[in-house]
């Protein structure tokens, strides 16, 4: 703001100044930017062409950089990657050993005949090698895609299989709950299936001798990359050359191939954690999160910052509650991500981390991937940390990044998100396209272009499905499919998802409203929320997962309906709560609530593999509670 105030508006003083002049002068902004994070690379004299074209507009149409160039800007030996895994493993890597382990990775892939523009995957825990194989493609001008372990052979096939790979980098295993998972079998059958795969490189972890045989033209990473290179030959390219392709759950269809442009993911990235998260060379961010998560993108983007990323592949509750809080203490985060979920499953363990460990490294806490309810807010600042910034954020895969980040300079309101992103023209609009009022639920919309818009679908012609996807419902917006409201404060409050919006007597009611009261009942481990057809109408069924060994009685059912009447309207009440032994979730952790809707409906599930828990659905078809 500083720089903003002396160079570009004398104005600004206060964050909403700065977010004020960021949409009056989007070129400005994004090349104040450029420089003040110090892109490596040439900007060019245009900062944007066809600004008028939503979509259509092309950022730094003269600019020349490579990602994976400005990831390894330093070379020094201050930790870049620290990894810890839930059976024990360790690893740390310097900057410079970074460098070094990328060189010799990208000059084995330009070996094995990888060009600019191929399409290198990643079937991998969360381990350096996925880091170090992602830079090491990108530097080559390579699309880096990545799934997590957990997928099923169809889940990967359906994604990989569109983008068709040259390269395939796996583990030979996986722990996690106590548990090792072969993965082998798996890549077998997804080199099967691919013909494109010209080289399987084999990540040996957690078994040091992985058995490669009947896998074709596998190798051991470290056989792949034995060889003397110590420079990495950076290839820079336009701005929205392609850099990852990243998937939608794949729930309603065939999953969507989002190609992210190597420019505005940087800059956007560089925007969110230099300035909304206050990311610098001291701090050790961790994010727990797959590699199949767009949080994996988002977080390995700190090392553009200088920062040392905290590592970890495993369950967060293994081998107990507060492992996460444990990697705290022992790596010194001073930055941790996490969903929503897992907020309020420490709530419900019991944990006080603020009696059982230290946490004096600790200045920030985020959290996304479903909306963190007000009574979250409330364990954190009572049971973990009081002086800490508690950043509940919102975006997507399709941005690679937030609509509405966090902010160091703001007050933290409970139940709400801190603001709009810098240059994010976030509007909440009602369904006729008018703006809606301040306390007005309405659609998550965006009115002006960003960087970090999607390049494309991969594969889709004439872009029908990218039109079709953001800006069909209301033209010249993106509707990012989230129901939200602004509040008093500045803020926003999510909703839940627009799609899965209930209906009843055609009042609009987002399910993350239901959510907050029902799962604030300790009695209640998770609940999810569908819209069932009935009578010509549709009425509200809520599912409830309960604490082992208690069963859904009158007097629970007269206490959920008692929350949810008391804190939000008579409409939000289920007609019919049922309890469930599961909810069905997709495998980056978000509950599936058009699936849930499909299957009570009768209609098929397409795409199932995409979910953690498959089975779970059957769990919900024919339940005769849905049948008067």
């Amino acid at each position: 703001m500083e720089l903003a105030r002396r160079e570009l508006d004398p104005s600004i003083y206060q964050y909403p100044d700065l977010h004020r002049f960021s949409i009056e002068h989007p070129r400005q902004f994004w090349r104040a930017v450029w420089d003040f994070c110090e892109v490596v690379g040439h900007p060019g004299n245009a900062v944007v062409e066809r600004f008028d074209r939503f979509p259509g507009a092309r950022w730094f149409p003269e600019a020349r950089l490579n990602f994976a160039e400005n990831l390894l800007r330093h070379r020094d030996d201050r930790p870049a990657l620290l990894f810890r895994s839930e059976n024990g493993e360790q690893a740390q890597y310097s900057y410079h050993e970074l460098y070094l382990a990328v060189a010799k990775t990208a000059a084995a892939l330009r070996l094995a005949g990888v060009e600019t523009g191929d399409r290198v995957a990643g079937f991998l825990p969360n381990l350096p090698e996925a880091v170090i194989a992602m830079l090491a493609a990108t530097s080559i001008g390579a699309i880096w895609s990545s799934c997590s372990p957990d997928f099923g052979i169809d889940g990967v096939t359906e994604r990989f299989g569109q983008i068709g790979p040259k390269v395939l980098f796996c583990a030979a295993a996986h722990p996690y709950g106590g548990k090792q998972h072969n993965d082998l079998d798996k890549v077998r059958g997804i080199v099967e299936a691919i013909e494109s795969i010209e080289t399987v490189v084999v990540v040996p972890y957690p078994d040091e001798n992985p058995q490669i045989d009947g896998i074709r033209n596998a190798v051991v990473f470290g056989e792949f990359t034995d060889n003397a290179a110590e420079q990495v030959e950076f290839e820079r390219l336009p701005f929205d050359h392609p850099v990852y392709i990243l998937y939608s759950s794949g729930t309603t269809g065939a999953p969507k191939c989002m190609t992210h442009g190597a420019g505005g993911t940087l800059l956007q990235h560089l925007k969110e954690l230099v300035l909304h998260t206050n990311l610098r060379r001291q701090d050790r961010l961790c994010y727990f999160t797959t590699t199949g998560w767009m949080m994996w993108n988002w977080m390995v983007s700190g090392l553009a910052a200088g920062a040392a990323l905290v590592l970890y592949d495993g369950s967060p509750f293994h081998p107990a509650p507060g492992a996460l809080f444990d990697l705290v203490d022992e790596c010194r985060i001073s930055m941790l991500g996490v969903g929503a979920k897992a907020i309020a499953a420490w709530e419900k363990a019991g944990l006080v981390p603020r009696e059982t460990h230290q946490l004096n490294s600790l200045v920030t806490l985020l959290s996304t991937g479903s909306p963190l309810a007000p009574d979250s807010f409330d364990y954190v600042y009572r049971d973990i940390k009081q002086n800490l910034c508690l950043s509940s954020i919102a975006g997507g895969s399709d941005i690679v990044s937030c609509f509405l980040p966090g902010c160091p300079l703001l007050p933290v309101y409970r139940g709400e998100l801190q603001c709009a992103g810098l240059a994010m023209d976030v509007r909440v609009l009602r369904e006729d396209g008018n703006e809606a009022d301040v306390g007005e639920t309405g659609e998550l919309c965006c009115g002006q272009p960003f960087p970090a818009m999607p390049i494309g679908f991969w594969g889709d012609e004439n872009d029908e499905k990218y039109h079709a996807a953001y800006f069909e419902k209301h033209p010249g917006f993106w509707a990012h499919g989230d129901f939200i409201r602004k509040t008093e404060t500045g803020g926003y409050v999510i909703e839940g998802r627009s799609d899965a919006t209930l209906n009843p007597g055609g009042v609009r009611i987002g399910t993350a409203e239901i959510y907050r009261q029902v799962e604030a009942l300790n009695e209640v481990i998770e609940s999810i929320c569908v819209g069932q057809d009935w009578d010509d109408d549709v009425r509200v069924v809520l599912f409830v997962k309960l604490r082992e060994g208690l069963l859904l009685d009158e007097a629970l059912e007269a206490r959920i309906r008692r929350a949810i009447r008391e804190n939000t309207t008579p409409r939000h009440v289920p007609a019919k709560i049922i309890q469930v032994a599961d909810i069905p979730r997709t495998l980056s952790g978000k509950i599936v609530e058009l699936a849930v809707r499909d299957v009570i409906h009768g209609r098929p599930v397409a795409n199932q593999d995409a979910l953690a828990n498959p089975s779970a659905l059957e769990l919900y078809r024919d339940l005769p509670q849905l049948r008067h």
